[in-house]
C-alpha cells in the first residue's frame, strides 16, 4: 500500500496496524471490551510480521510480559479499557522504575466499577497521575481521531524509546471503534541498538535492571534521577491545538473525543456571530500549562468540557489561577452528547458572561 493511500479502518485496527509498523513486535493483552480487535488484529498480523501475540491469564501476567519483552530492548505493548489498566497498575510503576520504554494503550468505558462499554473519558487523573505506586510519571497522548489514533501509536513507541519511559495513549470506546479513512505510516526498518537492553552477557560485561534498592540513599538519587527526566520531557514534549484562538472571547478546553465534539460545536456557534475558540491539549502529561497561561492574558473565559464528572478541568484551574474564569460541562458514565448540545451549553455560557460583563 503507497504511503498516500487512504483505508477505511476501525480505531482499534489502526493502531494496531500502526503498532506493527512502528516496529512494535511483542503483544501482550487480555480480553475486555471495547478495546478486543486491537488483540484480534494483532493474534492475525504480528506473527506475520515475526512478532509475537500471546493472549495472557490475566492483566497482571499481560503487563508483566511486557516488562520481560521491554527489557530486552524490544518494542512491546498492551492494551485494555479502564478496569484492565487498573490490575496494570503495578506493572506500569516497575516499567517506569526500571526505566523500560512499553506502549500502554487504554481504550476507556463507563466507570467507576465495571460499569459498561461505552465511550468516556474517566481515567483521566489514573493515566495523568501515574495511575500506581511510587513517584513516576507517564507520558500520555489523547487521539482525537482515526489518523491522529494512529500518528500517535507511531510517536508513542519513539518517546518511549527517547526517555525509556512507559507511555500511555487515552482513548476511548468512541474512537477505538468508529471507522475513518486513515494514511498508515510506512514500516519503521534498523531501530538502532539499545545499550541497556539485556540480551545474554558474552563477550562483555554484564548488566542488570532492577526497581527493588533497598538502600534508602540509592533509592532518592534513583528517585531525583527519574524526576529530572521527567522536567526534560515537560520541556520538550509538550503538543496541543488551538481552534479558532485568534479572536475568541470563550476558549473551550477539551481532549480527545471530547474534542472533537466540540469542535463541531464551535463551528456552530461561530455561524452565530460568537467569537468562541478551542484549545485541545494533545499531550495531557505533560500538561501545556504554559500556553494555557498565556491564553489567559488576552481570554478571560474558559469552558472545560469533559466526557467525565470533572478532572482536567483541575488541570486547567491550576494552569489559570486567577487569571480567568473557569466553567466545567461534563456528561459521566458512557453518554456521548451531540455537538448541537454542546453548542447551546457554549452559547449559554458566552451570553451569561461575556455579554452580560458588557451589559
Amino acid at each position: 500500500m503507497s504511503r498516500k493511500e487512504k483505508v477505511l479502518m476501525s480505531g482499534n485496527h489502526a493502531l494496531a496496524e500502526a503498532a506493527i509498523r512502528a516496529g512494535c513486535r511483542f503483544y501482550f493483552g487480555y480480553p475486555i471490551t471495547p478495546q478486543n480487535e486491537v488483540a484480534e488484529y494483532m493474534a492475525e498480523h504480528m506473527p506475520k510480521a515475526g512478532g509475537v501475540f500471546i493472549q495472557a491469564e490475566s492483566e497482571i501476567a499481560s503487563i508483566s510480559m511486557v516488562l520481560g519483552a521491554a527489557v530486552t530492548g524490544a518494542r512491546a505493548m498492551t492494551s485494555s479499557s479502564s478496569p484492565g489498566i487498573s490490575l496494570k497498575q503495578e506493572g506500569i510503576s516497575f516499567l517506569a522504575g526500571q526505566e523500560l520504554p512499553a506502549v500502554i494503550v487504554n481504550m476507556v468505558r463507563g466507570g467507576p466499577g465495571l460499569g459498561n462499554i461505552a465511550g468516556c473519558q474517566a481515567d483521566y487523573f489514573q493515566a495523568t497521575r501515574g495511575g500506581g505506586h511510587g513517584d513516576y510519571r507517564t507520558i500520555v497522548l489523547a487521539p482525537s481521531s482515526v489518523q491522529e489514533l494512529v500518528d500517535l501509536m507511531v510517536l508513542a513507541f519513539d518517546l518511549a524509546d527517547k526517555y525509556r519511559n512507559p507511555v500511555v495513549i487515552l482513548g476511548d470506546g468512541l474512537i477505538g471503534q468508529m471507522r475513518e479513512p486513515v494514511i498508515l505510516p510506512e514500516p519503521v526498518t534498523n531501530l538502532p541498538e539499545k545499550e541497556w537492553a539485556l540480551r545474554g552477557a558474552k563477550g562483555r560485561k554484564s548488566r542488570f535492571s532492577r526497581s527493588l534498592i533497598l538502600d534508602v540513599r540509592a533509592m532518592e538519587e534513583h528517585n531525583w534521577k527519574l524526576q529530572r527526566k521527567y522536567q526534560e520531557i515537560e520541556r520538550n514534549e509538550v503538543r496541543y491545538e488551538e481552534f479558532m484562538i485568534e479572536d475568541a472571547q470563550l476558549v473551550v478546553v477539551a481532549f480527545g473525543s471530547s474534542a472533537r465534539i466540540a469542535k463541531g460545536a464551535i463551528k456552530r456557534v461561530r455561524k452565530e456571530g460568537l467569537k468562541v475558540g478551542l484549545f485541545r491539549p494533545i499531550t495531557l502529561w505533560p500538561f501545556p500549562f504554559s500556553r494555557l497561561k498565556e491564553l489567559a492574558e488576552q481570554i478571560k473565559e474558559f469552558l472545560v468540557f469533559e466526557l467525565n464528572a470533572g478532572q482536567m478541568v483541575e488541570d486547567v484551574r491550576l494552569a489559570l489561577g486567577d487569571k480567568a474564569e473557569v466553567f466545567f460541562y461534563g456528561r459521566p458514565g458512557g453518554v456521548i452528547p451531540t455537538p448541537l448540545e454542546v453548542a447551546k451549553t457554549i452559547t449559554n455560557r458566552y451570553y451569561q458572561r461575556i455579554k452580560g460583563r458588557r451589559g
